[in-house]
């Protein structure tokens, strides 16, 4: 039950609004790295910037879906539960926000709600807990809120993922939004933004 209490943000409104500042720089720059306020300090499988994204994105009226690692985790549901208070979505579809803790195994991202052509938004924001976001396989990124280009590094991914996320893309105005949460910050992969192999 102490596990459950604890580990939640010191101050509750400072963190959170931190927090959202950040995710939405990072939405709007895709592939640059923003740095969270103080984090939460969750039970394990959920890392420290994973659940202070959900903690500030999700609430009683948003359904969260857990990957089978966290779903099996009583302790990381437990307290998503008591600081979140979001409901758990019985499947993918259902949801509007996923946390991943391992995103290699992730199942493919056409299964997760892509909203609808009248009502877009009612797609899923899936945020996947990664081990860095420079160490992977370079990506280039190129789309709305990039100058030019920019190169992420985010590992792991699922698999194929350069491939699904031109179908993601293709799907537009529907389609998923990725937040990309490491131990160094947070990066962003919103549905328009388009992803490639770095070449050389």
């Amino acid at each position: 039950m102490t596990d459950t209490l604890d580990g939640g943000f010191s101050d509750p409104v400072f963190a959170a609004q931190g927090v959202f500042r950040a995710v939405m720089d990072a939405m709007a720059r895709p592939g640059s790295i923003r740095q969270l306020p103080a984090l939460a300090a969750p039970p394990t499988p959920l890392t420290p910037a994973g659940a202070a994204v959900a903690l500030t994105l999700c609430d009683h009226e948003t359904a969260i879906w857990l990957d089978p690692v966290l779903q099996a985790a009583r302790g990381a549901v437990a307290w998503l539960g008591f600081h979140a208070g979001a409901p758990l979505a019985r499947t993918p579809a259902e949801a509007q926000f996923a946390i991943v803790s391992a995103p290699g195994d992730c199942i493919a991202l056409e299964n997760f709600s892509q909203g609808t052509q009248e009502y877009p938004d009612r797609s899923a924001t899936l945020i996947f807990q990664i081990e860095t976001l420079s160490g992977g396989r370079k990506l280039v990124l190129k789309g709305p809120g990039i100058a030019t280009t920019a190169t992420i590094a985010p590992a792991p991914l699922p698999r194929h993922f350069v491939e699904q996320w031109r179908q993601n893309g293709a799907r537009f105005p529907r389609g998923v939004d990725i937040v990309l949460a490491a131990p160094e910050g947070i990066a962003c992969l919103p549905r328009t933004t388009r992803i490639e192999p770095q070449e050389g």
